[in-house]
């Protein structure tokens, strides 16, 4: 009779920073990620209506606020627009993350809301480069943080 054993799996720790000296230092936190997360928030909130619900960008159904995304016309990869309050607004989830052609309706609808100038100056943006500080991520999360806690007093929800 044949006997298996398992080998005992060793536990995946990630291993310390180290900086120049040698010397461990603290991982920093996701400041993009924090801020992505009161961004989506503060563009969800803007967008709603005081009834609880919002209409998308893309396809102008009206949505419980709960379906509602943070979607962005030109990608998130692109981070001179990532945080651009005209480049994202609210989307129902279903046309942001499964509907291949919902651009064609947010393009439409969002040089309607915003007007060509501000739609071509955003796109020259786009294709630019940015780059932010950790101070930059810092003030924009108390700054957001601060609106969203405004708008959902504001608009109940």
């Amino acid at each position: 009779m044949l006997f298996r054993y398992k080998k005992k799996s060793k536990q995946n720790k990630p291993l310390p920073l180290f900086d120049k000296a040698g010397v461990t230092v603290k991982k920093k936190p996701d400041l993009k990620a924090k801020l992505d997360k009161e961004f989506s928030l503060f563009i969800r909130l803007r967008d709603a209506m005081p009834n609880g619900y919002f209409r998308c960008i893309s396809c102008r159904q009206i949505k419980p606020f709960g379906q509602a995304d943070c979607g962005h016309y030109f990608s998130r990869t692109h981070l001179a627009t990532r945080f651009d309050e005209d480049n994202c607004h609210a989307e129902c989830r279903h046309c942001n993350r499964f509907k291949a052609d919902h651009l064609e309706g947010y393009r439409m609808n969002l040089i309607a809301k915003i007007g060509q100038q501000k739609f071509d100056l955003l796109k020259v943006k786009a294709a630019g480069t940015s780059k932010m500080s950790d101070f930059e991520y810092e003030q924009l999360i108390k700054y957001y943080k601060a609106l969203n806690k405004k708008l959902r007093k504001e608009k109940g929800l």
